[in-house]
């Protein structure tokens, strides 16, 4: 398969001391990719240096074939994390979902009619079509998220970035944008995602990378999810438990011997 993405070598960050450093990856169209990480261990400034918006000091970053040299010129739909959003902003759905429409054309702000009528079919294909022309600020969590979702869409983008879509939101909703994402994917778009839930996220995808500022190991979850792996990229001792064939993680200790006890087909792995 192709490389839709692209890392050579990358060093990138805005102090001296890069946030990401020697990144060397190659991602496929196609995939579904959770970026896995302490905080402080890069996981949003490697995002951002896709979107062009984190200078490089060092390396090279294309996007299918095409060099990354500056923000607004990347060819990716972004959704940010909602904690960065200002809700009081007053801006209603549909004209925020229309910026994706203005950020990919370089056009004039003012929309077409094409624009509109795509922009409520994304809407429509999300489950917010009759929330178009209400405030942000006025919706739930996870209505939110299908809004700068449907932004990244407007794009028609083949790649999509999330930073952490899953913070912040109840388990109903985290499971809806996973289901959504997974659909999304199926249809072909290539996504790369950040997270911290180690259990209910990175665990259910199909890839992930382990990044403590360097790329620690990529793989599926059921090769990834060793104590020893873990262990270097949180720098800290790190439970594995094996339920039924799934490998969990067990960050408490305490846990992890409770579950030792309970029987079943579980055993417990740990880093020395």
């Amino acid at each position: 398969m192709t490389a839709i993405v692209s890392f050579k070598n990358v060093y990138a960050g805005y102090e001296r001391r890069p946030a990401i450093e020697d990144v060397t990856l190659d991602i496929e169209a196609g995939q579904f990719v959770g970026v896995l990480g302490p905080s402080g261990s890069g996981k949003t400034t490697l995002l951002r240096t896709l979107l062009g918006t984190v200078p490089l000091q060092g390396g090279e970053i294309t996007i299918d074939g095409r060099r990354v040299t500056g923000p607004g010129r990347t060819p990716a739909g972004y959704v940010p994390q909602l904690q960065t959003v200002d809700w009081n902003f007053p801006v209603t759905v549909e004209e925020v979902v229309l910026m994706g429409r203005a950020m990919s054309s370089g056009l004039l702000p003012w929309p077409r009619k094409r624009d509109r009528e795509r922009m409520h079919d994304i809407l429509d294909r999300l489950g917010i079509g009759e929330f178009a022309g209400r405030h942000i600020r006025a919706l739930s969590g996870g209505q939110q998220q299908r809004v700068f979702l449907a932004r990244a869409l407007m794009r028609d983008s083949r790649l999509l970035l999330l930073d952490e879509p899953t913070t912040g939101v109840d388990i109903a909703t985290r499971d809806e944008v996973l289901h959504l994402l997974g659909d999304l994917n199926r249809d072909g778009v290539t996504i790369i995602l950040t997270t911290h839930e180690l259990n209910a996220v990175a665990a259910h995808l199909p890839s992930i990378i382990c990044l403590n500022r360097k790329i620690i190991a990529h793989g599926a979850p059921d090769d990834i999810f060793t104590p020893e792996i873990l262990g270097r990229t949180y720098n800290a001792p790190m439970h594995v438990v094996i339920h039924d064939g799934m490998r969990l993680v067990a960050e408490n200790p305490h846990l992890a011997e409770a579950l030792r006890g309970t029987g079943g087909r579980r055993h417990i792995e740990h880093t020395h």
